[in-house]
């Protein structure tokens, strides 16, 4: 089981981005995600049945709130630009991998992004992991904002997807679709991973896993509480049966993962689980949580995590 880290990557942070991931490739991680948010439009709020997901005691969680200046956790208002980040950090690591987690497609231009995709990919030496989504209904204002229909949202996402992989396939690439149309365009540069970065599909809907299929190498569902292992398991076995069958291979991802729940990710046979990290938090409760992940980290590499397969 690989081990990754989900940093929400605010200005706020007790460390600065490129000095915690130096800190979480010495502790022996193999990723670092962080979310894609390009504002928060006044008024935005977590439904309430969805306060209870962001995990911890309900003391912790009504702390997040607390200190915001709206309707979401503080960090939401306060995140550095996510493939700036990356790149950064991609910088001044060698080994760690560097994901998005996710990235919001519909929200970016599919001939900036395919550029901007490549270049991260030359700049890490080939360690992008793309998580890629379509943003979730309660985040209706933020997509709006960017001209999204949240009733087309996902179709737009799969477009986009295609055109940009067309893009990095060919040097004379086209894309015509009924959302993104253009003519013939050269760009460069193309991904040196070949024949492109793996692509994590989010989401958590009733139709997710064909998109995972279609159009991604992996599926990247959110983990919060109990309550969210609820047919998992099943969802993770039509999977990895839908992809034998199709003869193609595909991961099974978790983001925001909680320690509490490790052995239960092993009994599922999760690929790569990326441990959220707690917030709002001091210095030395966010290095004592890089080195508790650490400790996971050893023992997948030592096989002591290894997968099973429900």
């Amino acid at each position: 089981m690989k081990v990754g880290v989900l940093s929400m990557n605010t200005d706020e942070d007790p460390i600065p981005p490129m000095d915690f991931a130096r800190l979480v490739e010495d502790s022996g991680i193999e990723s670092i995600f962080v979310p894609d948010h390009s504002h928060v439009p006044v008024g935005s709020a977590v439904p309430t049945d969805l306060k209870g997901s962001y995990g911890g005691q309900e003391e912790e969680r009504e702390a997040r709130f607390a200190a915001s200046p709206g309707g979401l956790p503080r960090e939401y208002y306060r995140n550095y630009e996510q493939l700036t980040t990356l790149t950064a950090i991609a910088a001044v690591t060698s080994t760690l991998k560097v994901g998005t987690g996710i990235c919001l497609v519909v929200q970016r231009d599919p001939l900036y992004l395919a550029k901007q995709v490549a270049t991260l990919d030359h700049f890490s030496g080939g360690r992008f992991i793309f998580g890629v989504g379509a943003g979730a209904s309660w985040n209706r204002e933020e997509l709006e904002n960017h001209g999204v229909n949240l009733k087309t949202r996902n179709a737009l996402m799969l477009e986009r997807i295609e055109a940009i992989k067309a893009i990095w396939a060919n040097d004379r690439a086209e894309y015509h679709g009924e959302q993104v149309d253009f003519n013939p365009v050269f760009s460069w540069p193309k991904p040196i991973t070949q024949p492109y970065p793996q692509i994590l599909m989010g989401g958590m809907g009733p139709t997710v896993l064909d998109r995972a299929l279609s159009h991604a190498d992996g599926w990247f569902p959110g983990h919060t509480d109990d309550a969210a292992f609820d047919g998992l398991g099943d969802r993770f076995t039509e999977l990895r049966e839908r992809a034998a069958a199709a003869g193609k291979s595909t991961e099974i991802n978790l983001n925001f993962g909680q320690l509490g729940f490790v052995d239960k990710y092993v009994e599922l046979g999760v690929d790569r689980v990326v441990f959220k990290l707690p917030s709002p938090v001091s210095e030395d409760e966010l290095r004592k949580f890089i080195h508790e992940v650490g400790k996971i980290a050893q023992q997948a590499d030592d096989s002591s995590l290894a997968p099973s397969r429900v």
